[in-house]
């Protein structure tokens, strides 16, 4: 079979493998950002875990499995999973079965609770895959002109304003020492509020890049310092936004 998935090897303690496939950033076609190999090699699964069963079934269907999905296996692993649970995912490996996992957008297990999961699998000997897709991370470093030799990924900030702002200023003066860019991201209904902050507390000089609604048609990606955002009166609205910030 062509694809990813490789049926000729012999799966580690009598388990299958644990398969990371990536999912489009947003509502897009999925072969205009997954890799033929990878959408070819979904039609080998029967398990899947999931972030949301609705969001990877219509994925699925979109990438070649219509009127298949009835006769699939869905699990699902998000942040209110409790751990017992997927502890009990183990046995879906059980026999050599091969499973997949998906999050709600890009690469499972960054910034996903998939993450979760995947250490399972290394605590049990289970072979771990991970499959090349999109990286709204990579891709807004890609596309920032930052340093892209020196870089750390701190996920979501603190949602209390004060907190947000003490941590906006500590990073700022990290990526300023270390010359490190420091990339992060927010939930959507909260972008521009960031966006705020960043601009009230950051110095004038300092490097910020918006990267909102990546591979999409409506992509939006602008560098600026902050001086000169402050001069824009952007809004972000509520869309899948990276920030990236160099000192």
């Amino acid at each position: 079979m062509e694809g990813i998935k490789d049926n000729t090897g012999t799966a580690l303690n009598g388990k299958g493998r644990l398969y990371l496939i990536p999912s489009p950033l947003g509502d897009n076609d999925p072969g205009e950002v997954i890799p033929a190999p990878v959408l070819a090699g979904l039609a080998g699964f029967r398990t899947f875990v999931v972030e949301e069963v609705r969001t990877a079934r219509r994925y699925l269907s979109r990438a070649g499995l219509k009127g298949k999905i009835d006769s699939l296996e869905f699990h699902e692993l998000n942040e209110h999973t409790p751990e017992a649970q997927i502890e009990s995912y183990l046995k879906l490996f059980d026999g050599g079965n091969d499973v997949a996992l998906i999050s709600e957008a890009g690469l499972p297990a960054v910034a996903d609770p998939g993450a979760r999961l995947v250490a399972l699998a290394h605590r049990h000997g289970i072979e771990v895959v991970p499959a090349v897709g999109p990286s709204s991370l990579m891709l807004a470093l890609m596309a920032s002109g930052m340093n892209g030799q020196c870089f750390a990924f701190c996920g979501y900030l603190p949602a209390k304003n004060d907190e947000r702002r003490m941590k906006l200023k500590s990073l700022e003066k990290i990526s300023s020492s270390a010359r490190q860019t420091q990339i992060f991201i927010e939930t959507p209904y909260r972008n521009d509020s960031m966006l705020k902050d960043i601009l009230d507390v950051c110095r004038p000089e300092t490097r910020l890049c918006i990267a909102a609604d990546i591979t999409l048609p409506e992509a939006y990606i602008k560098t600026r310092k902050v001086a000169e955002w402050k001069k824009e009166n952007f809004v972000i609205g509520k869309r899948p936004c990276v920030f990236l910030l160099q000192a």
